[in-house]
């Protein structure tokens, strides 16, 4: 029997207790375990680097959801796409990023990889050709985020898939603006998927965590042994907080969808508002590829307003409910600048963003509050 996304959050990886019966995980605060002679490992548990039972439990349930065969628990997003960087390219090889990256994923490849000799080219992925165009002999990767951050670009994946295949790399999907419970980016094609689970899967901006899940056993065997041997892995509390935050992600998700839409249309109508991005909208130039790939529109709205980047700040400043801060995907909402604030490290870069624009994390509060914050600081 197959079930569905909710049951599998809830209940996948997280048996009830054996000694008692408790039905949540425990938190294994242990970092080594009694072996009952040499090598005589109870359920092959060493040494809490290497495997933990309550990070065993959030990595099962996470393969669930994203319907993989392997999932890996890391302490932060980029913690995870280091890992899998260095587990499957080496100096020289060749990786498609999105030309809107998130800044962490371009600094992390621009100030950081770069230095190891792995190449990169900023594409924009909407567009295959420019994507067959950027790959090389050396391409062992193409990197997509759908939709992006901060512009909520839509990539197809699975023309992205055939196309990485075709010229034999990995496809990997940044999934975490849509979440698991939006996009299965695996059944779609694509080899792995990456999360920062701080975000949506958590969703209560009280944990930092990030996430690998393989389709393919083989690789997942791979990027587990990376896991290992680098060792940037979620402790056991921040894997019990991210596990509680994952069986509520559909619900939340629901609301997030249905607070960001009455959202966008307050501001299409807004007379400051320039220019509202958002993949639920019919004149998104991703919206076709967005309504067959994801079960709704998500709950990120960004939007550019008139009188450019002195009001763009000052908008941010006046939001009252929405909380300026960076992140996203948590239950409160979020108002933040992209260029001086998530996106600085991308200045002067391919990938800088405009200085009018706003980024929203729309959250989960009462919306008829949300609407009369965002007419107060718009006004």
């Amino acid at each position: 029997m197959s079930n569905g996304f909710e049951t599998l959050a809830i209940h996948a990886g997280q048996e009830p207790d054996p000694l008692t019966g408790a039905v949540v995980p425990p938190i294994y605060a242990t970092s080594t375990y009694k072996q009952d002679g040499v090598g005589g490992l109870r359920s092959g548990y060493e040494y809490s680097r290497s495997a933990n039972p309550t990070r065993t439990a959030l990595e099962e349930a996470l393969a669930a959801v994203e319907g993989g065969t392997r999932g890996l628990a890391f302490a932060s997003g980029l913690a995870a796409e280091d890992t899998f960087l260095r587990a499957v390219c080496k100096p020289q090889d060749h990786v498609v990023i999105p030309n809107d990256a998130y800044g962490g994923t371009y600094r992390l490849f621009a100030k950081v990889n770069e230095r190891w000799d792995l190449h990169y080219d900023p594409v924009p992925l909407h567009d295959l050709d420019a994507v067959a165009a950027a790959m090389t002999q050396k391409t062992k990767v193409v990197w997509v985020e759908t939709p992006t951050n901060p512009l909520l670009g839509i990539a197809d994946i699975a023309a992205l898939a055939q196309l990485a295949h075709d010229n034999g790399a990995l496809l990997v999907v940044d999934n975490t603006f849509a979440s698991p419970y939006l996009q299965q980016p695996l059944a779609l094609g694509a080899d792995v998927v990456v999360h920062s689970t701080t975000k949506y899967v958590g969703g209560h901006s009280d944990v930092v965590g990030g996430a690998l899940i393989a389709a393919d056993a083989g690789l997942g065997e791979e990027l587990a042994y990376h896991q290992n041997a680098m060792g940037a892995v979620a402790g056991p509390f921040d894997a019990w907080l991210t596990l509680r935050g994952l069986k509520t992600l559909g619900v939340r998700m629901d609301r997030h969808c249905d607070n960001a839409e009455r959202v966008v249309d307050l501001l299409l109508a807004h007379p400051r508002v320039t220019d509202v991005l958002y993949p639920g909208l019919g004149d998104h130039p991703g919206h076709e590829v967005a309504a067959k790939q994801m079960k709704r529109f998500g709950g990120m709205v960004s939007f550019r307003v008139a009188g450019g980047e002195a009001e763009a700040v000052e908008v941010c400043n006046r939001a009252k409910l929405f909380t300026l801060g960076e992140s996203l995907g948590g239950v409160e909402s979020l108002i933040e600048h992209p260029g001086r604030m998530t996106h600085a490290s991308a200045a002067g870069s391919p990938l800088e963003v405009p200085s009018d624009l706003v980024r929203l994390s729309v959250g989960i509060e009462t919306v008829d509050d949300l609407l009369a914050d965002l007419t107060q600081a718009l006004a």
